[in-house]
């Protein structure tokens, strides 16, 4: 049977249309309203509430719990100082991606960890392969719900219920209370936009729910559900485990995996000359680097349109806009004399109510991959095959100034 969130009896009241699904075991919403684009609007334009308790949760303590994770993530930990966080990925000793998740630097020796699939067994294997001793890793999963907070407005509901929000930066977070209940909130999310993240105590999730609620009466708040985050994240260009890449764990061959370099991560490399550290699966990307050897790049593309317009118009449709996301493979061709010259594929697909065209996430090579390049993405009308004009471009699409400044003073 499927697990409920502590947020569960808040949100049914909100569940217009009666349609829960399956998030790793728990009920979530694919959307509360009929309209994903209304949702999708609240984290725009005003305040939105999306319950992520779902994902997976781990604390790592110890005094070795620092070396354990310099050995194990891509990114180096000890760049991040207690009160921050770090967005990084994990990868296996032949370099392709296992996961990625984001980890909270709570204080010198205790790190919490998100993830969107089960990593305990992992975690706790490594550290024994690699002898690491003294570190403690322990699923909390259930012992906290975590409420996204985002949109323009999600400054003004948490400095409502907290002062200490004022200071946070992007990637800070902070202990304090809301209500007299302890929480944690990260200047986080999921949405491209200016949001935090709030970690809660699954017993006292349904009292900071009511607070937030409250506080959030004169902004408009509202809950979202997948749909519309998931709308966002491709506007941020963030990528989507099982959508944009897979877990090279569950992978069969290697066309399935990737490496970070191929996802486009290549910042998380910056400085691997000045790293000394040996974390799983270096060797193999240095190699990938030093040998320009990666297979294809991550790419974001803006479809043409127009082109996009007139392929529907000549079959006598209009071209479908609202509510449009798509997570199916749409084939991606060179622009040559050849109509149908395979180059790549696209992962994620939709159009943009604030950009007001479509984007898309796309695997492409590398004589592809520079910005400005011009490629064919093949979209269907009416079940039939037509290709549209789409242009590479650098990701993300939509990155508003609000959020990474700090808010000075409330925003009206």
């Amino acid at each position: 049977m499927p697990q409920t969130t502590p947020f569960h009896n808040c949100l049914k009241p909100y569940l217009e249309t009666g349609i829960w699904k399956h998030w790793s075991g728990y009920l979530v919403a694919p959307r509360y309203q009929y309209s994903s684009t209304a949702e999708y609007y609240a984290i725009r334009n005003s305040v939105s509430l999306l319950d992520t308790s779902p994902l997976f949760k781990y604390k790592i303590t110890g005094s070795k719990s620092l070396s354990f994770l310099q050995s194990v993530m891509v990114r180096d930990i000890a760049q991040c100082q207690p009160g921050e966080a770090q967005y990084t990925c994990w990868c296996d000793r032949d370099g392709f991606v296992l996961q990625d998740g984001v980890i909270l630097r709570i204080s010198e020796n205790e790190f919490w960890i998100t993830s969107a699939e089960p990593s305990l067994r992992y975690f706790r294997s490594i550290a024994k392969k690699l002898s690491i001793s003294d570190v403690k890793i322990d699923d909390m999963t259930r012992d906290f719900g975590i409420l996204a907070i985002q949109g323009p407005h999600a400054f003004n509901v948490l400095s409502q219920l907290t002062d200490d929000v004022g200071d946070l930066d992007y990637f800070d977070l902070v202990q304090t209370k809301i209500d007299d209940c302890p929480v944690t909130i990260s200047r986080t999310g999921f949405t491209g936009d200016l949001g935090y993240e709030v970690w809660i105590r699954s017993d006292q999730a349904e009292q900071v729910w009511h607070c937030l609620v409250d506080a959030g009466k004169g902004y408009n708040i509202i809950p979202i559900g997948l749909e519309a985050l998931k709308m966002a994240r491709v506007e941020a260009g963030l990528l989507l485990l099982d959508v944009d890449f897979n877990s090279s764990r569950f992978a069969w061959v290697d066309e399935q995996r990737e490496t970070p370099v191929e996802l486009g991560w290549s910042w998380m490399l910056r400085n691997l000359t000045h790293d000394p550290r040996e974390f799983i699966g270096r060797v193999a990307i240095e190699k990938q680097i030093s040998e320009k050897s990666n297979r294809w790049r991550t790419v974001g593309l803006s479809v043409d349109w127009h082109d996009y317009e007139r392929v529907h118009l000549e079959t006598g449709i209009m071209a479908p806009k609202h509510d449009l996301y798509c997570e199916s493979t749409k084939s991606i061709y060179r622009r040559s004399d050849k109509e149908w010259d395979y180059a790549g594929y696209a992962s994620s697909f939709m159009f943009s109510p604030i950009l007001k065209k479509p984007i898309a996430i796309a695997k492409l090579p590398n004589d592809l991959a520079k910005p400005g390049t011009e490629v064919d993405i093949e979209v269907s009308v009416i079940r039939k095959p037509h290709n549209v004009l789409a242009t590479v471009q650098r990701m993300p699409f939509f990155d508003p100034i609000r959020k990474t400044q700090r808010p000075e003073g409330r925003i009206v």
